[in-house]
């Protein structure tokens, strides 16, 4: 479990695979849509699809162990702004992998995992993609487009935050986090 001087293995292992995979993921995602890069397409989804099953698991996990205890007392305003940070990345992470299976099961487009057939895409006889649900995956579309936007900013933020810890408050809190327990 987790402490005010370490937090647990699993803690620290479902932080760095979900912040590390979600950043390649957004990075990724963004010069996809960007330039046009439709063959990237379904490693993004295939490693969404996977991360997601990891997000699950991290919520589960923040439900059973709790949000880590803070290293020391901080202002209410900058307090307030991590706890607000933290919800925009746990919600934010949970809806972006399913705002894109709407976007791409609902538009037609189908989902495989590696190859295997999640959700089948959905041709026309002319061979044109049909949404099996336009007004849905419109909706997934715009949601995963904006969620993207957002986690930049608070993974942003976030950082931003475990910078001031470290270099300026010079507390323990990115050395817990980096599986140390520091003085």
């Amino acid at each position: 479990m987790d402490t005010q001087e370490k937090l647990s293995p699993l803690t620290t292992a479902l932080h760095w695979v979900v912040a590390l995979t979600l950043i390649a993921l957004i990075g990724i995602g963004f010069y996809m849509s960007w330039y046009e890069v439709y063959p990237l397409y379904d490693w993004h989804k295939s490693f969404g699809v996977l991360i997601f099953a990891v997000i699950l698991l991290r919520v589960w996990w923040r439900i059973k162990n709790g949000w880590p205890t803070s290293v020391r007392e901080y202002p209410k305003l900058e307090h307030r702004l991590a706890q607000a940070t933290h919800w925009v990345l746990i919600v934010g992470t949970v809806l972006m992998p399913i705002s894109g299976m709407m976007y791409s099961g609902l538009g037609g487009y189908g989902i495989k995992v590696f190859g295997w057939v999640m959700v089948p895409g959905n041709k026309n006889a002319e061979g044109q993609t049909e949404p099996f649900h336009a007004g849905l995956s419109s909706l997934g579309q715009f949601t995963h487009e904006w969620l993207g936007y957002l986690l930049v900013a608070a993974i942003i933020l976030h950082i931003a935050g475990a910078l001031k810890h470290h270099l300026v408050d010079k507390d323990r809190t990115l050395l817990r986090m980096l599986g140390r327990k520091g003085h």
